[in-house]
């Protein structure tokens, strides 16, 4: 089929590749294309491979997922759409891939339902970790989080934006903000579209990190 979805495997163990590959290969939408044991290799399989998803594992020899991420991105701005593979979901690791680029992540004891949801889910635009995941993920190490100093990072914004900005950093998905604010929920969808754009933010894990780093919201903020 033309319209698969493309999937690069990156984990230095074979047996965790070879056990998603399965997972993968039995659906009818999607195939693993390509695999890679380390950042480094996954470089050289990316660019000479046509793909749509990568599962990036994090910790790996050679190059690890977070300088393989941020690498591939640079490489390929509009190129794959990398979703990291990590095995506790408070991994500072893990963060670091988000902030480097990365749609969202994965625990490595997902169910497989979740971990083929979750690359449509990227393969669709949209990020894939769950709301309350990120919230907690970001408030472990919201205090090493840098703090913007100057200019309001944030001045394009008008306040409604900023309003649906917080609740989106708080977990909260369009649904629960248009029933919070009253508003469809195409119209919440709608101003999403905008802080993406006005802010030139990738996904909506970046815009719950720019929330954070730009500090409009901080840790422990109710």
């Amino acid at each position: 089929m033309t319209d698969d979805i493309r999937v690069v495997l990156v984990d230095d163990q074979a047996l965790v590749r070879t056990g998603l590959a399965m997972i993968i290969d039995a659906q009818d939408d999607m195939r693993v294309v390509a695999q890679a044991a380390d950042g480094r290799e996954a470089l050289d399989v990316v660019a000479a491979t046509r793909c749509d998803v990568v599962l990036m594992d994090v910790r790996m020899p050679r190059l690890d997922g977070v300088a393989a991420t941020r690498q591939l991105l640079a490489r390929h701005p509009d190129g794959p759409r990398i979703l990291v593979l990590t095995t506790f979901d408070l991994d500072e690791h893990a963060f670091a891939a988000l902030q480097a680029g990365a749609s969202g992540f994965l625990l490595k004891d997902a169910p497989a339902e979740d971990v083929l949801a979750a690359i449509r889910t990227v393969h669709a635009g949209d990020a894939v970790i769950a709301p309350s995941t990120t919230r907690r993920l970001l408030q472990h190490i919201a205090a090493e989080l840098p703090t913007s100093t100057g200019d309001d990072p944030l001045a394009a914004l008008t306040d409604r934006e900023r309003d649906i900005m917080v609740h989106i950093a708080h977990g909260e998905t369009n649904a629960e903000i248009a029933a919070r604010l009253y508003l469809a929920e195409p119209t919440v969808k709608t101003y999403v579209g905008r802080i993406l754009a006005k802010l030139d933010l990738r996904d909506r894990v970046h815009i719950v990190i720019r929330a954070y780093e730009s500090g409009l919201v901080r840790r422990g903020h109710p």
